[in-house]
């Protein structure tokens, strides 16, 4: 799990960094990142709040904070799974669609190849 911080308050900040150094990555490479300030919009977000309308309720202690990050984390990979299984099946589709036609078309050549050699 790769995490990025990005709290307007530069306490909040620091102690997540602090929390999370073992996790830490830029906002570009992570999974999830953590803020005191929602984003419309970004399903990688993580919400620290004081109100009920977080992912975490401050306060908190860092195994709560992990403990809530690894269940965000779970919820997002699996949204990311799901999605990949979906686009696998339609290319596998696709590729299905197009050997098909291929052997289609060598069969009929074969065909045209044995009938012209038998008609002679």
């Amino acid at each position: 799990m790769k995490v990025a911080v990005e709290c307007k308050s530069p306490l909040l900040q620091k102690s997540l960094e602090i929390f999370l150094s073992s996790h830490l990555s830029s906002i570009k490479n992570c999974d999830i990142v953590v803020r005191d300030h929602k984003v419309l919009g970004d399903e990688r977000a993580f919400y620290i709040s004081k109100d009920s309308d977080g992912d975490l309720i401050k306060p908190f202690s860092k195994s709560n904070l992990i403990m809530a990050l690894q269940k965000k984390y779970k919820v997002i990979s699996s949204k990311t799974h799901s999605l990949d299984a979906n686009e696998e099946k339609l290319d596998f589709s696709i590729l299905q669609r197009r050997i098909e036609n291929l052997t289609k078309e060598y069969q009929d050549n074969l065909l045209k190849v044995v009938r012209a050699f038998y008609e002679r």
